[in-house]
């Protein structure tokens, strides 16, 4: 133990799986009849991936755990994405044969020929992520109705973009009047509101799901880390933190915790989930002096710098007892600035691919939510209230103004100036 961090360490094999399973079903005070009821809610890359990791650690267990994700039903794949899917089948033996075992290959060729549409709740039954369909993932079970795959859950993954948070989990607590248990629940999501009234202060998603659904703070955790989804599905080797109350973070980092995929606990909630709204911001920018540099290293090492001054200014003028930016929280930094959807889609717009009238949900990539969170940073720093001293001229200024790579990218993503003009400034 250093510090709040716990080290969990990992595991060899499958050993002790189903011990961690039946700690964690006595912890909830699940019966030996009793199914252990583990859902997600939002069906990205990183949700279906932590959907399947479990599936794949204690899926086999059917009499004791029930794993479930639930996506909107409707959402049609286009005839590009259905040629590109067949592809990617046709390139893995162990997926091809298992999409014939289940009688269920037929339909990936009519939909490579034109002749049926294929729908993202159907294909993820199969294992493919719509946004991530070059990484098959295992099998799934598919909700599509929201009422029926959380009314009854014990374990909420909330693998929702931060946008759209609120509004679920406002649906969701109109399933859970009637509950006399209360579920856990953990957030995967990366991002932030600003409330400006009536004081100034940022809304973290555990936060949103705890004012949308009543569930007490100490039930629901943040789960981040450096990592990338389809590289942890691939079994490359990551970590991350869960963060929360002590009651359920030490049993729940010992029940994620596989060989490749180490879980530690720490207690520090709103410095991570800041962090992780802050690190898509930066992304961003990094992304777009990447590809107009050239991907020029002594350029990417100076951007690095300069942003991480800013988080660190950002995090310790928006949370109390800030954790040093180290570690695990440097490492999620680094990661995402040098891979990532955030990344990504900076260096789109500065290649002149994407626009930022595009808006921010991206096909065959899902939601940038970065930009959602530019503005939410930029509006709460930009409060007279929050005002600090300017550290070379004798006056009190916005926070905003301390943070030129923040003011740049507000100025692109959400005021839409000229690019290449606004981003030679950063």
């Amino acid at each position: 133990m250093v510090g709040s961090v716990h080290v969990n360490g990992s595991v060899n094999g499958g050993n002790g799986t189903e011990e961690r399973l039946d700690e964690l079903r006595r912890l909830l005070g699940k019966s030996d009849d009793d199914l252990l009821k583990i859902v997600g809610i939002g069906a990205g890359a990183w949700g279906s991936v932590f959907a399947a990791l479990l599936q794949d650690a204690y899926g086999h267990f059917r009499e004791k755990v029930q794993i479930r994700i639930w996506r909107r039903p409707g959402r049609s794949v286009d005839r590009s994405t259905a040629e590109h899917l067949f592809e990617v089948i046709n390139s893995r033996e162990d997926v091809l044969r298992r999409l014939i075992r289940r009688c269920a290959y037929l339909k990936y060729v009519e939909a490579r020929l034109g002749d049926r549409t294929l729908y993202a709740d159907e294909i993820l039954r199969d294992g493919f992520c719509l946004n991530m369909i070059e990484t098959p993932l295992c099998p799934l079970k598919v909700v599509t109705n929201l009422q029926e795959a959380v009314w009854d859950a014990d374990i909420v993954v909330n693998g929702l973009p931060s946008t759209e948070t609120r509004e679920v989990f406002e649906e969701i607590s109109k399933y859970w009047k009637e509950r006399i248990s209360v579920p856990v629940i953990i957030s995967l999501a990366k991002g932030i509101e600003a409330s400006l009234d009536p004081i100034p202060r940022i809304i973290t998603p555990t936060q949103m799901i705890s004012s949308a659904t009543g569930v007490p703070t100490e039930n629901i955790l943040y789960l981040g880390g450096p990592n990338i989804a389809s590289e942890i599905y691939n079994k490359e080797y990551a970590n991350a933190r869960i963060c929360g109350s002590n009651k359920w973070r030490k049993p729940l980092a010992k029940f994620l915790r596989q060989p490749h995929f180490i879980v530690w606990d720490n207690s520090d909630l709103v410095t991570h989930e800041v962090m992780g709204g802050l690190k898509n911001v930066y992304a961003i920018g990094a992304g777009m002096v990447a590809a107009l540099t050239n991907e020029s290293a002594t350029s990417k090492s100076v951007y690095f710098a300069h942003c991480t001054s800013e988080m660190i200014f950002i995090t310790h003028l928006l949370t109390e007892q800030p954790e040093k930016l180290a570690g695990p929280l440097l490492a999620d930094t680094y990661v995402t600035l040098l891979k990532g959807r955030n990344a990504w889609y900076g260096q789109m717009l500065a290649k002149g691919e994407l626009s930022p009238d595009m808006g921010d949900s991206i096909k065959g990539k899902g939601m940038i939510q970065g930009i959602s969170a530019v503005g939410a940073f930029f509006e709460l720093l930009s409060q007279p209230s929050l005002s600090v001293q300017h550290p070379e001229e004798n006056k009190q200024v916005a926070p905003a103004e301390l943070c030129p790579i923040l003011k740049r990218l507000y100025r692109i993503l959400i005021k839409r100036f000229v690019l290449w003009i606004t981003i030679m400034a950063i």
